[in-house]
């Protein structure tokens, strides 16, 4: 658990981190460097969770290793799912990354959604449905292990 006191919104208290896989997490399928030592930091106090089409078949060789549940979408497009997901876990304990539009759901519904701005770019409806954009997945990650630059932006 991360508990994170945001002036002007209250406490947050996160149990899960929820994350699309391909252009959050990964490009053309492999792990961004920098992405599974920071998991295994916040896999000390939250569940990690990978959700994801995995496009390329890559997702669980690419994440051996890292204490996340990874989670193979069963439907062609994925974004009722992937919010169905983050609502069963409880959505005011989640931050939830993505950059897809199959992510907007996800993102609205989660405490906090992260939009990444990462290698595939990022659709203009996981813009509009997140509380922060970010430039990298690193950076994202990094709000979790660094609660003052997520208090810096989401305080009003």
């Amino acid at each position: 658990m991360i508990k994170i006191s945001i002036p002007g919104r209250g406490t947050l208290t996160f149990h899960h981190i929820v994350l699309d896989y391909n252009g959050t997490m990964g490009r053309d399928g492999n792990l961004i460097p920098g992405v599974k030592e920071r998991l295994y930091l916040l896999a000390e106090n939250l569940e990690v969770h990978i959700i994801t089409a995995d496009t390329f078949g890559l997702c669980k060789t690419s994440c051996q290793g890292i204490k996340a549940v990874i989670h193979i979408l069963t439907s062609a497009t994925g974004s009722t799912e992937k919010e169905q997901y983050v609502e069963a876990l409880g959505p005011e304990g989640v931050m939830s990354i993505g950059n897809g539009s199959n992510d907007a759901l996800m993102l609205a519904r989660a405490a906090v959604g992260v939009a990444v701005l990462g290698p595939e770019g990022t659709s203009t409806s996981a813009l509009q449905a997140s509380d922060v954009v970010v430039r990298d997945i690193n950076d994202g990650l990094d709000l979790l292990l660094n609660p003052k630059r997520l208090i810096a932006t989401l305080r009003t």
